[in-house]
C-alpha cells in the first residue's frame, strides 16, 4: 500500500488587506490613518496525497487553488492548520526538502532570456550539487523525452511559447524532483504542444513514480492527467475523491441519438415513454438515466426498427463549469 506524501490538516491561510476610499481624501486619510482587514482565502481544508498519485486542483480564479500550491512547496506560511510533504514542513526550506520537490507556473519563468536554455540547465545543475556529467546524463534524457533538440542552443527569447514550456520543465527536473506542483502549465499553448507536455507528464510520473499536483483550467488536462480531483470553492473544499465519480454524479444521464428506419418507426419511440428531448423526421434523441442504459438499449433494439444509434455524453468544460460558477451546486 502506497504511503502518504503530502498530509494537510485544518490548514487556513488569512492575508492582511488596506482599505482605502477612492479619491485624494481617501489618499490622504489612508496615508495617516491606514485602515485593514484580514481575508481568509484558505479556509480550514483536509486532504492527503498518496506517492505516485496525479491529483488535480479545480476551482474558479480566485478559488484558492495557487495559494494551497504556495504553502505546498514553503513560499507562503500557513495562518493555522499543519502541513507535511514527503515528511518534512514546507516552510521551513530545508536543503532535502528543496530537493525533492519543484515547482512550475505556467506565468512565471526562470530561464535566462538572452542565453540558451542550456547555459540555465547546467547553472541549475550547479545548484543542485550535480557533476557536469550528470547534468548532461539528465538533459539529455530529458530533451528526448521532451523532444527538443537543437532549442536547447536557442537563444530563450527566440524560442516558441511552446518550446520555452518545454525548455521550462526540463529546467525544473533537472534534479529529479519525486514531487511536482503545476500551476497552469499548458497555459497559452496550442492543441498540439498541450498534448505533447501531457504525454510528458504522463510517462515522467509512470518512469520515476512522482507526485503530481495540477492546476489547470483545460479540463483536458485533467481528464487525461488525473483520476484524483479536489474542487476548491472560496478557499473551501468542496469535493475531493474519483474524477469519473464526479463527473456521473454531475451528469446523471446520458443523451442517446436514434436514427430510425421510417419516420413512423419515430413517432412510435417517440410515444413508448422514453424522455424525448428533441425530434426530427426519422431522428429522435432521449434522455437516459447512466444506471438504465443498458436495458433501455435492449428495449430499443429490440422494439423498433433502428438504422443507427450515437450515445453522447455532455461536455466536461461544461458539467465542471457547474461547480466553478455555482457555489450552490451539490457535488
Amino acid at each position: 500500500m502506497k504511503k502518504n506524501i503530502i498530509e494537510v490538516r485544518n490548514l487556513s491561510k488569512s492575508f492582511d488587506i488596506s482599505l482605502k476610499e477612492p479619491g485624494l481624501k481617501g489618499t490622504i486619510k489612508h496615508f495617516f490613518r491606514r485602515q485593514t482587514k484580514s481575508l481568509e482565502v484558505i479556509k480550514n481544508i483536509s486532504f492527503e496525497i498518496k506517492e505516485g498519485e496525479i491529483v488535480g486542483l479545480l476551482g474558479a480564479n480566485g478559488a484558492g487553488k495557487t495559494t494551497i500550491l504556495k504553502m505546498l512547496c514553503g513560499l507562503i506560511y500557513p495562518s493555522k492548520g499543519s502541513i507535511i510533504v514527503s515528511g518534512d514542513l514546507p516552510y521551513r526550506r530545508k536543503e532535502n526538502f528543496l530537493k525533492n520537490i519543484t515547482l512550475i507556473m505556467g506565468q512565471k519563468q526562470q530561464l535566462i532570456w538572452d542565453l540558451p536554455p542550456i547555459e540555465s540547465f547546467y547553472l541549475n545543475a550547479s545548484i543542485y550539487d550535480l557533476d557536469k556529467f550528470e547534468a548532461k546524463k539528465r538533459i539529455k534524457k530529458l530533451s528526448d523525452m521532451l523532444e527538443i533538440d537543437e532549442e536547447l542552443f536557442i537563444p530563450v527569447r527566440k524560442l516558441s511559447l511552446g518550446q520555452r514550456m518545454k525548455s521550462e520543465l526540463l529546467a525544473a527536473l533537472i534534479h529529479k524532483p519525486n514531487i511536482l506542483f503545476l500551476d497552469e502549465p499548458t497555459i497559452g499553448l496550442d492543441i498540439n504542444a498541450q498534448r505533447n507536455l501531457r504525454g510528458f507528464l504522463q510517462k515522467y510520473n509512470k518512469e520515476t513514480n512522482a507526485t503530481i499536483c495540477l492546476t489547470s483550467h483545460y479540463m483536458k488536462d485533467i481528464t487525461s492527467l488525473c483520476k484524483r480531483v479536489i474542487c476548491v470553492h472560496n478557499g473551501s473544499i468542496s469535493y475531493d475523491g474519483k474524477l469519473d465519480l464526479l463527473l456521473k454524479r454531475l451528469s446523471p444521464v446520458k443523451e442517446i441519438l436514434i436514427v430510425c428506419r421510417s419516420e413512423k418507426d419515430a413517432i412510435k419511440l417517440e410515444n413508448s415513454g422514453f424522455s424525448v428531448k428533441n425530434k426530427t423526421k426519422n431522428e429522435i434523441t432521449i434522455k437516459v438515466e447512466n444506471n438504465s442504459i443498458t436495458s433501455s438499449l435492449r428495449t430499443i433494439l429490440n422494439n423498433f426498427d433502428i438504422v443507427d444509434l450515437y450515445i453522447n455524453e455532455p461536455p466536461i468544460d461544461e458539467i465542471i463549469g457547474k461547480i466553478l460558477i455555482n457555489k450552490n451546486y451539490d457535488i
